[in-house]
């Protein structure tokens, strides 16, 4: 299937950055730069929660449908509660995959740094690369859970439009959170202190030229992220279409 040898060649792309950050460190004696092997983990569990979620719904929805005692209505607000906790919980992981961009500016690099730069580029290319890859998976799996369960359980030609609507607003979140990543350093679980959060983008935004700054780092980074994922949905949708 499109879906399995996809995920295999996310994995394997994963994997690949992994050892290129390891070998760096042992083939070069230098320091092991642990963060980027964090962030490449980071970046993997928005795919994993797409899976597992999407997964989940479709076994939990004939459970839920044969189980008896429970009303119609019960049953689909249980399943309504499922699909809003997933989906917002892997939204609040979606942007770890994109932030792999920013990696190419070869911050871990040192002057008389010993390991040569096509090393670090290829190494550092493949980073970013394994990110996009999972932010295109794990969004192109949660659309298609969209489409078959909220909009069109048999397959149409092309995906719907309010699809694409989603799939947009999540990008755009994503780039949002890759800027409050990068610039305000906050993480995925900061937000369980709402009020910090906005005090402190608050002060930020309000930093002459930090406003036009955001607006662009967003746009720039949301419409590279749309402009590899729309012709590589296409494919894959028209894969399973087929």
């Amino acid at each position: 299937m499109p879906i399995v040898a996809a995920f295999v060649c996310v994995v394997l792309l994963n994997v690949y950055a992994a050892v290129l950050v390891a070998s760096r460190s042992v083939v070069y004696g230098t320091r092991l730069y642990r963060p980027m092997l964090v962030n490449i983990a980071l970046s993997f569990v928005p795919v994993l929660a797409a899976v597992v979620a999407v997964s989940g719904l479709v076994f939990l929805a004939p459970v839920l449908s044969e189980a008896a005692g429970l009303s119609t209505s019960l049953s689909a607000g249980i399943l309504w509660a499922y699909l809003l906790v997933g989906t917002v919980l892997w939204l609040l992981f979606f942007p770890n995959s994109i932030y792999l961009i920013t990696e190419l500016n070869l911050s871990h690099r040192h002057e008389g740094d010993p390991v040569p730069l096509w090393y670090d580029i290829v190494q550092t290319l493949t980073l970013t690369l394994s990110g996009i890859a999972n932010a295109v998976l794990s969004l192109a799996v949660v659309q298609t859970g969209f489409i078959a369960i909220l909009l069109d359980p048999t397959p149409a030609a092309s995906p719907p439009a309010a699809s694409w609507a989603f799939a947009g607003t999540v990008i755009v979140l994503g780039a949002v959170g890759v800027y409050l990543g990068r610039y305000l350093r906050f993480n995925s679980w900061d937000v369980r202190h709402p009020r910090g959060m906005l005090r402190k983008l608050g002060a930020h935004l309000r930093t002459r030229g930090k406003a036009l700054e955001a607006g662009g780092f967003v746009f720039t980074h949301a419409l590279l992220i749309g402009l590899v994922y729309v012709p590589l949905y296409l494919l894959g949708y028209g894969a399973l279409g087929g």
